[in-house]
């Protein structure tokens, strides 16, 4: 079983309903961690190529990417939760072998994975 990681980052806004100090939009620098996880095709020897994760990846970047999260649509309530969620069914839905998806705060130090 072989694992492959690409990384993407971006920033983006947000506002929750709930507690008062969540309700005001605020953002956030996130790095999310796709991996894909299988055995690599014996006439390729890759599980992916890398190009195609890449170009699935900008995609979905390009759709956060200095947005505001709450009009995105079929994101919900854009928790850390719910976005990595997000993330997840997108790359899935080109790249069926993606197994799992990190996302990271690091300014708050705060991470959530995703798997199926």
């Amino acid at each position: 079983m072989i694992e492959l990681t690409q990384e993407f980052g971006f920033d983006a806004a947000h506002y929750l309903d709930g507690a008062p100090e969540y309700r005001r939009m605020h953002g956030h620098s996130f790095y999310a961690e796709v991996t894909l996880r299988g055995e690599p095709d014996p006439a390729t020897g890759f599980l992916r190529d890398f190009a195609e994760v890449d170009a699935t990846l900008k995609a979905i970047r390009e759709m956060l990417d200095h947005r505001l999260l709450n009009e995105i649509e079929g994101l919900s309530k854009p928790t850390l939760e719910n976005l990595a969620r997000f993330i997840f069914e997108k790359a899935r839905a080109q790249l069926p072998e993606v197994a799992r998806v990190k996302l990271r705060r690091p300014s708050y130090g705060q991470t959530c994975v995703y798997e199926a």
